[in-house]
């Protein structure tokens, strides 16, 4: 028997929980290719690798962008290698899927999504949201009825939900998110010092010294680039409070939704926020200072689910196994 299996299909990184296994594989959502020949060289974590390092004949290709498919067949590729590689088919038989989207997906986005996942290899495709299978993934009981608040800030999408009974009470979902950080980082080192990075290098002054509130934290660390004006090697020291006001805009555009979203909730939900807080999770939970960020300006006590990266991929586990309480999108 082929073993059900559960994906993260993130803008940034596919996760992987294999029933009975857990999670099986956690890889950069990227694939290398010729384009003189059309042909796949690398998936995952080899293909990261040569993001802004490629010769002219070979990209580096992430096919998916703002949580949805940009790219139907590298991204149809890119899940049949995973799958392939993890060899959980059975002789005569094949898995059960659940693939999860953000909450602003439309009918053709989702059909997208469920036909990549049926065309890796599958019998039965299931589609739920990501900020319920990321609520269940963290521990929250969402089947009862309690008003429970999300907010999943991936690479792509900050989705934000209000969960009650096993179900969304309200949402909303941002195409910015992590990546859009990184570019607000990348822009303002341009702008105020002249100096061109790239993504990597932008994603790890984000996780070593970024915040998202004001003195938070103080920290420095030195970024190579090139020079804007001679084209030279350039090497700069920056503080954790310029890139917290990098990020300053983007942040405060996912608090202005989340406050939106608690305007919109029956008095009732809103009384059990007050009681439960708001739940973080998603790689962007893990930026410096995000929980006091969120708290403060909402009005609400604020916690990071202990294993924000894999929230979405555990939440799968469960629910393959209890199909009974998956919201089948179509």
């Amino acid at each position: 028997m082929a073993k059900d299996i559960g994906i993260d299909l993130g803008t940034a990184n596919v996760l992987i929980n294999v029933e009975d296994k857990g999670i099986v594989l956690d890889e950069p959502s990227v694939v290398a290719i010729d384009t003189d020949t059309d042909k796949v060289l690398a998936v995952g974590s080899e293909a990261y690798k040569m993001v802004g390092r490629t010769p002219g004949n070979i990209r580096a290709v992430r096919p998916l962008k703002d949580g949805v498919i940009a790219d139907f067949d590298m991204t149809e590729q890119m899940l049949s290698y995973f799958i392939k590689k993890l060899n959980v088919k059975g002789l005569m038989s094949k898995p059960n899927i659940l693939i999860c989207c953000p909450t602003g997906t439309t009918d053709i986005e989702r059909k997208a999504i469920r036909q990549a996942a049926e065309k890796s290899g599958s019998s039965t495709v299931y589609v739920d949201v990501e900020p319920k299978v990321a609520a269940v993934g963290a521990g929250l009981d969402i089947f009862q009825p309690v008003g429970n608040m999300v907010i999943d800030i991936g690479g792509g999408t900050s989705d934000l939900a209000v969960l009650s009974l096993g179900d969304i009470v309200e949402s909303s979902s941002l195409r910015v998110a992590g990546d859009r950080l990184n570019t607000d980082i990348v822009n303002y080192l341009r702008k105020d010092f002249g100096l061109l990075i790239g993504e990597h290098t932008a994603e790890r002054v984000k996780i070593e010294i970024g915040t998202a509130v004001p003195g938070h934290r103080k920290e420095e660390i030195q970024v190579r680039g090139r020079d804007i004006v001679n084209g030279l090697p350039k090497e700069i020291t920056l503080e954790s409070s310029q890139i917290e006001t990098s990020m300053h805009d983007t942040l405060q555009s996912i608090v202005i939704a989340a406050r939106e979203l608690l305007g919109k909730i029956p008095p009732e939900i809103a009384a059990d926020i007050i009681d439960h807080g708001v739940m973080l999770t998603g790689g962007g939970a893990l930026i410096d200072g995000l929980p006091q960020l969120f708290s403060d300006e909402l009005g609400v006590p604020v916690n990071v689910s202990p294993s924000p990266l894999q929230d979405v991929a555990k939440g799968t586990g469960y629910l393959l196994k209890h199909p009974d309480k998956i919201r089948d999108l179509k």
